[in-house]
């Protein structure tokens, strides 16, 4: 199957580091992507917000958050996050942090930006624009101008590329925030979360199963088909079970021709704490990405619970 790419776009600031994984993912190369954020400052001594999970950290802990983009890029990272994924401007009004939003975004490309000039490697950044806070019930037109605003912000702020962290959101979110993406000037890379379903059907959504007759999921392979109309950078698998993120890799390599990745998670969320489970070294994480390589997978790193251990250990895949 031939791979196709979208055009190169530049980063107005920071031109080098993108070009370089653009040209690496023309060659067939792998990416690897950092880990988890907030479980891992959490483990460093971060207080987690009861709302705002760690999208504080950035302005009373930056210190910890640089160190934290340092131990991924040490460990191997060719691309590190920005910690906005809780900063929405939807979440953000909603908590009373209305008057925050522009700083605790631009407050944390600036912090990752100094972990990369700090290490001084050619490294990309990414910018998190995710669905966190932005509940269904408000309908995805009252979503619009959140997206947008955070959009803005962080590309203005000069990241290389933008991550669309959609997570366990239903199509029509996910199609919403490709559609606002359309209106930068910058990369952008769409990551999703997958389930198991009953009848062994991936399904866009968030959980180790589901039952059949749930609603509020979609079946994955009708979605990325749909995606694929609107976006065609990067799609990866995201904060899903590690076995599911396995299946989830095939059914994305026979319904795209572009890029594909995946960043899985381990342990679960117990608001405001990840909550780890070792049932997997960094040696296992490295068995089960080579599959994901092998099946077609040219971006990989970790969400919740995937931390620095995991990413050195499959940082030796890079080539």
């Amino acid at each position: 199957m031939e791979i196709k790419f979208a055009p190169l776009q530049i980063a107005r600031n920071n031109t080098v580091s993108y070009s370089s994984i653009h040209e690496k993912l023309e060659n067939k190369k792998t990416i690897i992507l950092d880990g988890g954020m907030g479980a891992e400052l959490e483990k460093n001594g971060a207080k987690m917000d009861e709302k705002m999970w760690c999208g504080k950290c950035s302005v009373d802990h930056p210190e910890l958050v640089r160190k934290i983009h340092e131990d991924y890029i040490n460990a191997g990272a060719d691309v590190i996050t920005t910690n906005t994924y809780s900063t929405t401007p939807i979440s953000m009004r909603q908590y009373g942090y209305e008057d925050s939003i522009e700083d605790f975004n631009r407050k944390s490309v600036q912090v990752a930006k100094e972990a990369i000039k700090n290490l001084n490697k050619d490294v990309a950044l990414a910018g998190s624009v995710s669905t966190f806070g932005n509940f269904y019930k408000l309908g995805v037109k009252a979503m619009i101008p959140g997206f947008d605003e955070q959009l803005k912000i962080l590309s203005g702020e000069g990241v290389d590329l933008i991550i669309l962290e959609a997570m366990s959101s239903q199509a029509d979110i996910v199609e919403t925030m490709l559609n606002c993406s359309t209106k930068i000037n910058i990369p952008v890379w769409l990551s999703v979360s997958c389930v198991t379903n009953d009848q062994n059907q991936i399904m866009l959504g968030y959980n180790d199963t589901i039952d059949s007759d749930t609603h509020v999921y979609e079946n994955f392979e009708i979605s990325i088909n749909n995606f694929k109309k609107i976006h065609n950078g990067p799609i990866l698998v995201a904060h899903s079970d590690i076995k599911t993120t396995g299946k989830a890799i095939k059914t994305a390599r026979e319904n795209f021709d572009g890029v594909i990745g995946a960043y899985p998670n381990k342990g679960y969320y117990e608001k405001p704490h990840w909550r780890f489970i070792d049932d997997m070294t960094p040696d296992d994480y490295l068995n089960e990405v080579k599959t994901w390589i092998k099946d077609g997978a040219q971006i990989i790193g970790g969400c919740c619970g995937i931390g620095v251990d995991e990413i050195k250990a499959i940082s030796i895949l890079k080539n």
